[in-house]
């Protein structure tokens, strides 16, 4: 609900050359809080650490009106990666749980199925409420979803067995602790492929706006809705024929999106554009997730899935950064732009084309 219209309030507030650290600083806190998250899904349980996620999400919703200055907004979005950086680890580790082994792919697929709905109607509703009505209702609209989030959780059972209670000897990290070798491959591959999300989400609303579209969700609304429509086949055929052959055909994909999207001047090529761009991420967020689960260690899983969202974050941040730094509101950039994050994308593609690993689990990786 926010992405689209942060850009824009952030300049309201006097702070325009900062636009890349909207996204930057939420993913810094989010990839500095992975492997606290991962250990602690893995010790005192997935429940909990969800329930930290939306709280902090239910938090910032009431802050963000309070916190009008250029240096507390910038504040704000740090602590608000606390977010991302809890509630998806423990989601993740949570499905696997419940799920056979032999249905990981088509789990996430559906897990991944109603993020996308999330995703789709957030930025358009977002957009549509600050068009309305003002950028502080929209705020606390956030805060309502949020809390929605948290009454679920509540009533969810724990699936982890032996669970601890917390202590705060928990929080001491060591290196061991902070990302799970076994999920290395993933590691490159989601830190290649994401930033170009972050350039995505970073320059879209001003792009949007150039092309001559009124509501900036509309991008995100067209993209994750044609994600939906491939991310259970694509999961599915994962658990099939294996990880890599579905990997390499997203990226693929992505990287045609992204040069496509950078040449788009007409509104209907720029539809087309996020709907090769859904159909890529569509089928790339299942497959790597799944992949994740299945290289790691039962009694890792959490830790092997922070180390995925760890690359996650640092991707979409880098790309943000960059991007907010090198667009400084010149329009004409943007393209070139797009086609950078397309060849930093290329490199996800040759790493998985040169690598060579062995499946942990029953998934056939070549």
């Amino acid at each position: 609900m926010l992405i689209p219209e942060l850009p824009a309030y952030l300049s309201s507030l006097g702070g325009a050359e900062y636009k890349g650290l909207i996204i930057a600083l939420f993913t810094l806190t989010a990839g500095i809080s992975r492997p606290y998250s991962g250990k602690l899904t893995d010790k005192i349980g997935r429940v909990p650490v969800m329930a930290i996620g939306s709280i902090v999400c239910f938090a910032c919703g009431f802050l963000y009106p309070i916190l009008t200055s250029i240096s507390g907004f910038l504040l704000l979005r740090l602590f608000h990666g606390f977010s991302t950086g809890f509630k998806p680890t423990a989601t993740a580790a949570y499905v696997a749980d419940i799920v056979p082994s032999e249905k990981w792919g088509e789990a996430m697929g559906i897990h991944g199925l109603f993020f996308s709905t999330g995703m789709a109607i957030g930025p358009a509703i977002g957009s549509a409420i600050t068009l309305h009505y003002s950028i502080n209702v929209l705020f606390y609209c956030s805060s309502l979803f949020a809390f929605l989030s948290i009454a679920i959780i509540m009533n969810v059972k724990e699936t982890l067995k032996a669970k601890q209670k917390f202590k705060f000897h928990l929080l001491k990290i060591n290196r061991k602790e902070l990302i799970n070798k076994q999920a290395l491959p993933v590691f490159w591959i989601t830190l290649f492929s994401y930033a170009s999300y972050g350039v995505i989400i970073t320059l879209i609303p001003d792009w949007t706006a150039h092309i001559g579209l009124k509501n900036k969700g509309i991008f995100f609304m067209i993209f994750t809705l044609s994600s939906l429509m491939i991310r259970f086949v694509a999961g599915k055929f994962s658990d099939n024929y294996g990880r890599k052959p579905v990997l390499k055909i997203s990226l693929a994909l992505l990287c045609i999106a992204l040069v496509w999207i950078g040449t788009a001047q007409s509104i209907m090529g720029f539809y087309i554009g996020a709907i090769i761009y859904g159909i890529a991420t569509g089928m790339l967020s299942p497959a790597i997730s799944a992949w994740t689960i299945d290289l790691s260690d039962d009694d890792k899983r959490g830790l092997s899935v922070a180390t995925m969202y760890i690359a996650l974050e640092a991707g979409i941040g880098f790309g943000a950064l960059i991007a907010g730094t090198l667009f400084k509101d010149i329009i004409a950039r943007i393209p070139y732009l797009f086609y950078g994050a397309a060849l930093v994308n290329s490199w996800a593609l040759i790493y998985l084309f040169i690598h060579k690993t062995k499946a942990k689990k029953l998934v056939v990786l070549q």
